[in-house]
C-alpha cells in the first residue's frame, strides 16, 4: 500500500520527533505489528503507516482526539470551523478555561477533541500543556492565520485510523501485552530529567519518574526475551546509559525548544536504545 502523502501530526507534541526521522525510520525493521505505547503527535507512526498498528498515550485528552478524527470527523469539523470563525484572545480564553469547570467531563467526546485541537493551533508556541490540577495553561498564541481547520490531513488521518490501528488509552503496558515474534515497538517516554530544572512532564499528568524509567527498562527486557524488537528515544544521560549498559545506544542530536528563555534553546545529544 502506497503512503499518503498528506498524512501527518495534526497536533504539536513535547517531544515531537520530526526531526528525528531520518535517525529513527532506518532502524524500524520489517513487522507484523508496530506498536507505538507513548503515541504523543505520533510522527513516526505516520511516517511509516504501517497497515496494522496499535498506539496508545496515557494523556486521555490526547486520544480522545484521535477516537474522535477516527468516529466523528463531520462533527469535528464543523466545531473547528466554528472555532475559527470565534478566534480571538477573548474566544481563546474562554476555551481554555472549559476544564475548570464541574461540568467539563460530561462534555460530549467531539467537543473536547475540537477545543484540545482549537488551543494546540492557537496558544503559544503550539504546546499542549497543563499545570498540576491537569489544567491547560498555555496562553495565547496570537497568529495572524493559524491552520485550525487543515480538511485535508484531518480527513487523511480518520481513512488511516480506520484502516487498522488499534487505538488505547491507559498504562503505556497495556500496550504490550500479547505481542509477539515479529511485532516491533517505538517508545518514546518522557524523559529523565537532564538536569534538575529540565523535566519537562506538564503534557501529562503524574509525572515519570526514575522508578517509572526502571519499570520501563524491565518492560523493555521482557520484549526481548519474548523476540519482539524495540527501540527507545530517551535523555542521554548516565542513568539512562547504565540502566540500558546491556544494549545498543545510539546518540542522535536534536533541537529542542521547550525552554522559556531562547538562549537555553538548541542542539542536544539524546539516545536511541535498539533491543
Amino acid at each position: 500500500m502506497a503512503k499518503n502523502p498528506v498524512l501527518k501530526p495534526i497536533l504539536k507534541w513535547v517531544g515531537g520527533k520530526r526531526q528525528l526521522l531520518d535517525d529513527i525510520l532506518p532502524l524500524i525493521p520489517p513487522c507484523s505489528t508496530y506498536v507505538e505505547p507513548f503515541v504523543g503527535g505520533g510522527a513516526v507512526l505516520l511516517a511509516l503507516q504501517p497497515k496494522k498498528a496499535i498506539i496508545n498515550d496515557y494523556n486521555s485528552e490526547l486520544i480522545n482526539v484521535y477516537w474522535c478524527v477516527r468516529d466523528q470527523l463531520e462533527e469535528l469539523l464543523e466545531l473547528l470551523k466554528r472555532h475559527q470563525e470565534l478566534n480571538s484572545a477573548d474566544h481563546f480564553y474562554e476555551v481554555r478555561a472549559l476544564d475548570r469547570e464541574s461540568h467539563f467531563n460530561d462534555l460530549p467526546a467531539v467537543e473536547r477533541a475540537a477545543r484540545v485541537i482549537y488551543l494546540n493551533k492557537t496558544c503559544f508556541n503550539g504546546l499542549y500543556r497543563v499545570n498540576a490540577a491537569g489544567q491547560f495553561n498555555s496562553p495565547y498564541g496570537r497568529y495572524k492565520n493559524p491552520a485550525i481547520v487543515n480538511e485535508p490531513v484531518l480527513r487523511a488521518m480518520s481513512a488511516y485510523l480506520n484502516s487498522g490501528v488499534k487505538i488505547l488509552c491507559g498504562d503505556y503496558a497495556q500496550a504490550l501485552k500479547g505481542l509477539r515474534r515479529g511485532a516491533f515497538v517505538y517508545l518514546d517516554p518522557p524523559y529523565m530529567p537532564i538536569s534538575s530544572s529540565s523535566s519537562f512532564t506538564g503534557y501529562t499528568e503524574g509525572g515519570f519518574d526514575y522508578g517509572e524509567q526502571v519499570r520501563l527498562k524491565e518492560e523493555c527486557d521482557k520484549l526481548v526475551n519474548r523476540g519482539v524488537h524495540f527501540i527507545q528515544s530517551n535523555s542521554d544521560c548516565a542513568e539512562i546509559r547504565n540502566l540500558y549498559s546491556g544494549y545498543d545506544i545510539i546518540t542522535v542530536h536534536a533541537k529542542r525548544a521547550i525552554n522559556s528563555r531562547g538562549n537555553r534553546r538548541g542542539e542536544i545529544n539524546e539516545v536511541l536504545i535498539r533491543g
